[in-house]
């Protein structure tokens, strides 16, 4: 592991996708204001296409304040890249299950504003402690530093016996060093030709030369301990009676108790619900 490079500065974040994530995106906001006192730039990507809807600019009006309830110097910016993500569609990807929202972190090289380091984050991750030695991490080697995938890992592998696949829900990203090696571009151009069960994931991990795996508490996709600092509610697998998938989302209230018997972000979602009715 390299050497973490102390700071106190500014912390960048990355979001993207349509309106659809706006729940998600308030629990996680909600989540990093509680455990992180320092200043959060977040970047948030959206586009218009047929059959979505994009981010709502009084979503991100709503996100602004609470930022700033926290930290003045914390700053929130919704930025439509439409005309980008036409001028690069990722042509093999279009029909997937995943919305090609999913795929919008492929392009942040290509947008001016979005800084040289930023971690990015999928809407249905939430913090259980501050980021700070995360997002201190020393990536100047390295394109991004992201934690292997809970199941992927197992199953994608370019050695016998060793575990590279990093699950894409959590990166930390390296642009200046991304926009020397292309991957990308590279990324984008293999979902614009091959087409993939986990597009933008699987192109990540395809075309990185030089990625940094992390301790799983930075992005846990199974469970939630005192030390996490991330937990991402992604796609489990249940065995028994029979196999199937079970999707529990941070939004699903009701079914994070019940089902996954979790209750350390209440106090999170009773303020997301509070929020939520005075959208109304």
């Amino acid at each position: 592991m390299p050497e973490r490079q102390l700071g106190c500065g500014i912390i960048n974040i990355l979001y993207c996708g349509d309106k659809n994530i706006e729940d998600g995106l308030i629990i996680s906001i909600l989540s990093l204001v509680k455990h992180n006192a320092e200043a959060l730039n977040i970047y948030v990507l959206t586009m218009i296409i047929e059959g979505h809807e994009p981010v709502s600019q009084k979503c991100i009006d709503l996100l602004a304040e609470i930022l700033k309830e926290k930290n003045a110097k914390s700053a929130i910016k919704l930025i439509d890249v439409t005309d980008i993500f036409n001028a690069n569609k990722p042509t093999a990807n279009m029909e997937t299950r995943f919305t090609p929202y999913c795929m919008l972190r492929l392009y942040c090289d290509l947008i001016p504003e979005i800084p040289d380091k930023i971690l990015y984050l999928d809407n249905d991750v939430v913090c259980n402690n501050s980021i700070r030695e995360l997002y201190d991490t020393d990536i100047t080697n390295y394109e991004y530093a992201g934690v292997l995938d809970y199941y992927g890992s197992h199953f994608f592998k370019r050695k016998w016996l060793r575990r590279t696949y990093v699950n894409s829900g959590v990166l930390l990203m390296n642009l200046a060093l991304i926009k020397k090696t292309g991957l990308l571009k590279k990324a984008r151009e293999r979902c614009a030709k091959k087409e993939m069960l986990l597009p933008d994931q699987s192109a990540l991990n395809k075309c990185a030369v030089a990625k940094l795996i992390l301790d799983t508490k930075y992005n846990d996709q199974h469970k939630i301990d005192s030390d996490t600092i991330f937990r991402h509610f992604t796609t489990t697998f249940i065995l028994f009676p029979r196999i199937k998938t079970q999707k529990v989302k941070p939004w699903q209230i009701d079914r994070m108790h019940d089902i996954l018997d979790t209750y350390e972000f209440d106090d999170i979602l009773d303020e997301y619900l509070k929020l939520k009715k005075k959208r109304k």
